[in-house]
């Protein structure tokens, strides 16, 4: 199991539906300026975290690590199970202007991030109180397409959708995204059913960048995509379960997550290859924000800093398998190997440590982009454009 796979089918395409209906009318709310949201504000010692299934280690040791440094209890619950309830669950509360129960939270970039931050429903950060993150987060995690110059989140992990194929059945090297619209595997092909995942790639193969994307470029993406589905390569839009037909051969290639294929070799002892396609592929990120109704954002914003140390994003890398928006994590990782000396510990920190798939280089960073930046007005309508070809 991995944190992507906790995701429940449908969701992401849910989402869109059910966040276009959602207007801002009597709900929006003009965020306060940092200066005014932090002015008085104290640690309370207490803190409450909503996070995603997987995404720590199970013993808490960067949780306890920093209750160790500052005295800042945490309440850790794994209530982010899809994005759609659980932007579901709270929006009501924050309308209100109440209480949602949890004063720091962890969602992906994509329809609910836009739309809490649309609502104003996130406090924004005071990046005076990040210097960890200032001084160690690298440079594509500070300023992105979805949250310009990080006012309102600080990335948790990210990671990569790329191809993944499996050699045994695959007797030539993947290197582009036209490998998935080869009729030389009809029926061996897998995508993602998510809409903007599938758009990236569709956006891509017709060598257009996401971030510059048009309504008439979703619709030349949307029939690339529709053409690829009508020649019968494609065997199935999957939402998360590709892992065991890709090992069996039932898939030869397909969509895939950066974390997945590495946690599947690494497990399972598997052979699965993963590519980032010559045409670029999507980086995604979970990021950590604040509700703007949280009962303790200074405990929040101090673990947020916290999190950033090179040590402490080390250790929470080295269990989650997904990529750090530390770079200086993967020369600690090295260093804690090498002080390993021998045994399997020391084995797999090596070789986390020399991955692409958790260690991503400035090359593979060259060719990855963020989904498309949609306004909450245009959600539904991009969704329900690429439903029409996975669910036709």
């Amino acid at each position: 199991m991995t944190r992507r796979h906790t995701l429940q089918a449908g969701g992401a395409a849910a989402a869109a539906l059910a966040l276009s209906a959602c207007g801002v009318d009597g709900q929006q709310r003009e965020p306060a300026a940092s200066e005014d949201f932090w002015a008085g504000k104290e640690r309370t010692g207490n803190l409450r975290w909503a996070n995603w299934p997987l995404y720590m280690d199970p013993e808490r040791t960067q949780i306890q690590q920093f209750t160790e440094s500052t005295g800042i209890k945490v309440d850790y619950k794994e209530d982010v199970h899809e994005a759609a309830s659980f932007f579901g669950q709270i929006q009501p509360k924050l309308a209100n202007g109440d209480d949602i129960g949890y004063d720091l939270m962890v969602l992906t970039n994509g329809f609910e991030l836009a739309k809490l931050i649309e609502l104003g429903y996130l406090a924004r950060l005071d990046h005076t109180r990040l210097p960890a993150f200032a001084e160690y987060a690298g440079e594509i995690y500070k300023n992105t397409s979805y949250d310009p110059g990080n006012k309102h989140t600080v990335p948790y992990a990210s990671g990569i959708t790329g191809i993944a194929y499996n050699p045994e059945f695959v007797d030539r090297e993947i290197t582009s995204l036209q490998d998935l619209w080869d009729p030389a595997f009809e029926g061996k092909v897998g995508m993602f059913a998510d809409p903007q995942e599938i758009a990236v790639f569709g956006l891509l193969a017709n060598g257009v960048d996401p971030a510059d994307s048009t309504r008439e470029d979703w619709e030349a993406a949307a029939d690339k995509l529709r053409e690829q589905r009508d020649s019968g390569v494609v065997r199935a839009y999957y939402e998360q379960d590709y892992i065991q037909p890709l090992t069996t051969g039932d898939l030869w290639m397909t969509m895939a997550w950066s974390g997945d294929i590495y946690q599947q070799n690494a497990e399972a002892g598997t052979d699965l290859k993963f590519v980032i396609p010559d045409e670029g592929a999507t980086l995604w990120t979970d990021s950590l924000m604040i509700p703007y109704t949280t009962k303790a954002p200074v405990d929040a914003i101090e673990l947020m800093n916290f999190l950033y140390e090179p040590e402490i994003a080390t250790g929470l890398t080295e269990y989650i398998g997904y990529i750090s928006p530390v770079p200086h994590a993967q020369e600690v990782m090295a260093e804690w190997a090498a002080a390993e000396g021998e045994g399997e510990r020391a084995e797999a920190l090596r070789a986390m440590s020399e991955s692409s798939l958790v260690f991503p280089d400035e090359s593979d960073y060259q060719k990855l982009h963020n989904y498309v930046a949609l306004e909450p007005d245009q959600q539904g309508e991009f969704s329900s454009l690429f439903q029409a070809v996975t669910q036709s």
